[in-house]
């Protein structure tokens, strides 16, 4: 059968290759994937790269399916009307159907100084910049990692383990969706490794210099090197390109993912906002909405009715350096558990939930439409029929 359909994926990560996997299922489909760099990048893992414990990179040879063509690239505009995205490089690359699967990255923050001296970690790039910083800085310098999520608890207990003095500063609590059993586990094994906790609202960042952070309580902290792991942010192509997004950027869809502005684009991963109630940002999250993206169309190109997303996010799991772990069981509901896993078998089970990502999109890569995924059935129903009774309004 000859090629009919074209279809471009913007983005390379999770949700991408798995969206681009997954419609090799027919073979009238061809399938080019959009990424700005030649190398998968595993998120879970850039903690690890900061603290040199693992390099982040995985060849697209192991987990994107043959016939998917990769373009190195960016795109810098999407011209829905034409059915065309414009690259950096000045080409364009015209489609039938768009996955626009672009990912998160650490928003610039709003914090004096703090876009000038405290380095992110959440892109391959910024990861190795700041693991080059810290070679080349004594590991007696003080290092002060902001944030409280797990990339936050991640890269300052990866660092603390290799004798650095690490403090941790959270806005809030530590990993508020941990049950607080699991956050005072937390808190016991990164006091083990010598890691400062600050956390409360009198611990929020008001600014950072090159040598320091103050906090909204008047301190001081001295800080050779500031890492700055909190909050996200997307790209802004979609609004660029004149998509409607939510308020954070995301591209707005419906609940089969498909664009609310055109039926021929569709969206999955961080990048994307089913009916403005966006899912929990994880890889888990990102390759099944990638897979149920890929699904919508192959619905569209079938002539059949695309079905509504059905998802639950089961744990969620954090490396405390190379020898321990939590892995925290999950309602449907997404509050988190009593159960939860610690100390070693938290570390294997974060081990195998990281490898676990990568061999998803490889069977996926040889067997196209084997990944399936905890479903909800109840609750996401249950939030869509609460903002239709607050707001009166429809939501597909």
């Amino acid at each position: 059968m000859s090629t009919k359909y074209e279809v471009v994926v913007i983005g390379g990560g999770y949700a991408g290759v798995m969206a681009a996997n997954r419609l090799t299922q027919r073979d009238d489909v061809r399938v080019t994937v959009i990424n700005p760099r030649q190398v998968f990048v595993p998120r879970l893992r850039l903690h690890q790269l900061v603290g040199g414990t693992h390099d982040a990179v995985v060849d697209y040879r192991n987990v994107l399916a043959e016939g998917v063509r990769l373009v190195a690239d960016t795109v810098t505009r999407i011209d829905a009307a034409g059915r065309t995205v414009t690259l950096a490089d000045g080409g364009t690359i015209g489609y039938d159907y768009l996955i626009y699967a672009v990912g998160s990255g650490t928003p610039a923050p709003r914090v004096p100084g703090a876009a000038e001296f405290a380095y992110p970690v959440a892109t391959l790039e910024a990861a190795q910049r700041l693991r080059s910083v810290l070679f080349d800085t004594p590991t007696t310098g003080a290092v002060t990692v902001i944030g409280g999520g797990p990339t936050g608890i991640e890269t300052a207990a990866e660092l603390a383990e290799q004798g650095r003095p690490v403090t941790l500063v959270c806005g809030s609590a530590l990993v508020p969706y941990l049950h607080p059993k699991a956050r005072r586990t937390a808190h016991k094994y990164l006091s083990g490794l010598g890691v400062t906790v600050i956390e409360g609202a009198d611990a929020a960042v008001t600014a950072v210099t090159r040598d320091a952070v103050e906090l909204a309580d008047g301190r001081t902290l001295a800080s050779a090197v500031t890492i700055w792991t909190a909050g996200f942010g997307v790209p802004d192509l979609a609004a660029r390109s004149g998509l409607s997004t939510d308020a954070a950027g995301r591209l707005l869809t419906d609940e089969t993912l498909t664009s609310v502005d055109d039926e021929h684009i569709v969206a999955a991963g961080d990048s994307s906002a089913p009916s403005d109630l966006p899912f929990r940002m994880s890889a888990y999250t990102a390759y099944c909405l990638g897979a149920h993206a890929a699904d919508t169309l192959l619905h569209c190109i079938a002539g059949e009715q695309p079905t509504p997303i059905d998802m639950a996010f089961p744990a969620m799991c954090l490396s405390i350096g190379r020898n321990a772990g939590i892995y925290q069981l999950g309602h449907k509901d997404e509050t988190a558990m009593r159960l939860y896993f610690k100390g070693f078998t938290g570390k294997k089970l974060k081990e195998f939930a990281c490898e676990a990502g990568i061999n998803h999109l490889a069977t996926e890569a040889r067997k196209p439409g084997k990944h399936r995924w905890f479903s909800d059935g109840k609750h996401r129903p249950a939030q869509l029929q609460a903002r239709r009774d607050s707001t009166g309004a429809s939501v597909a």
